[in-house]
């Protein structure tokens, strides 16, 4: 069984999160520059088995495309092309960034640190796999 990898593509960072082989634990990956995404992708792909990509779905709260799915459609469209044998999931983020600086203000986590995007954007991506891990969990029951 291979990993489940998710993405939480923005403007200017992307946030990368992943299961473990076994599909139970999701962990932070990376953050890395949206210019080097693609590169990032083929690079951990052809190294690691990854049979499902998560990525982010932006919505607003009356479950319409938000502005930044601008940005977000056509590095979908680059994915499927990508990797083709790689199923592509599109999944609800709403709440994910809020989610993040929640999680880390009631983890003590100094303002300064709370300030660094790259750590927001990875947890933002956990959040987002263990969203789509526990529909997956609800599923099998």
């Amino acid at each position: 069984m291979g990993r489940i990898l998710a993405i939480d593509y923005g403007s200017k960072r992307v946030g990368l999160a992943v299961t473990d082989p076994l599909r139970i634990i999701a962990r932070a990956l990376d953050t890395v520059h949206v210019k080097d995404i693609q590169a990032y992708l083929k690079h951990y792909i052809s190294n690691e088995t990854v049979d499902v990509i998560v990525l982010g779905e932006p919505k607003t709260l009356l479950n319409t495309p938000s502005l930044s799915a601008r940005f977000i459609n056509p590095f979908a469209v680059y994915i499927q092309r990508q990797f083709p044998e790689i199923p592509l999931i599109r999944w609800d983020e709403r709440f994910t960034t809020q989610l993040a600086k929640q999680s880390l203000l009631e983890n003590g986590v100094k303002k300064k640190q709370r300030e660094n995007k790259q750590q927001l954007d990875q947890i933002s991506a956990v959040i987002l796999l263990q969203d789509y891990l526990n529909f997956l969990n609800q599923s099998v029951l």
